[in-house]
């Protein structure tokens, strides 16, 4: 078991544009994401919305306007499943909450860590945008990072920036605070025993069996704001 306790990073909204995603929050939250950039290497961008403690809230989407592979180069696969057709066809009908990050700050060393327990932990990826630049574990073929075959964006993936500076400390303050963030998964004891060795299970409630209403895994977030309590999903 992991001798570190890691720290929420923050919550991943996918969308298919970034307008819809950002619609979506700003409808829930009362306030829209804004700023953030494009990941060339993963083809997708994003925008960001600042919550209380360092934490902050991310919408993704495939970024249409990202260049095509050099000819002969095969496209590596996006992250957080964007490319899988059950989550293209998910978002077809709006944006959610499909996953979250979490912080691994030194001296713990995520590369070392990784090359440690590779069947536990994804490879780690450099990537940047702008002045930021973090090791990302994502696993090769795109997919949510799993243990023993349960993931389905409830296994977390794992950051740790490079930079000194934060995201969430470049962002505009807003009054919206994470209250708590729940889980459900039919694979529940195997994913709370993964979250366990990672040094994560606190951050994050989880429990079975899978959500009758949606025939799927579901994360849901629920948020103190100015006009009450809010979630999303």
């Amino acid at each position: 078991m992991t001798a570190h306790t890691l720290r929420l990073d923050h919550l991943v909204i996918s969308a298919r544009t970034l307008d819809e995603g950002t619609q979506y929050v700003a409808d829930t939250l009362g306030v829209a994401p804004a700023g953030g950039g494009a990941h060339p290497l993963m083809r997708t961008h994003n925008r960001l919305l600042n919550l209380w403690g360092g934490v902050y809230l991310e919408v993704i989407a495939v970024d249409p306007d990202a260049e095509a592979p050099a000819s002969g180069v095969e496209a590596r696969a996006r992250l957080f499943a964007l490319d899988d057709p059950a989550t293209q066809a998910r978002l077809a009908a709006g944006p959610y909450l499909s996953h979250w990050v979490v912080r691994v700050e030194r001296p713990k060393d995520l590369q070392r860590w990784q090359a440690q327990y590779p069947q536990r932990i994804p490879p780690v990826v450099p990537m940047s945008r702008g002045a930021f630049t973090w090791g990302l574990a994502v696993p090769d073929d795109g997919a949510f990072p799993h243990w023993q075959g349960a993931g389905d964006g409830i296994v977390p993936t794992l950051i740790q920036w490079d930079t000194p500076d934060h995201p969430s400390a470049m962002l505009p303050e807003t009054e919206l605070a994470l209250k708590s963030l729940k889980a459900l998964h039919p694979q529940a004891e195997t994913v709370t025993a993964h979250l366990r060795w990672l040094g994560a299970a606190h951050l994050i409630e989880v429990s079975g069996p899978v959500d009758e209403a949606s025939g799927t895994t579901a994360l849901v977030a629920e948020f103190d704001t100015p006009n009450g309590l809010r979630t999303l999903k």
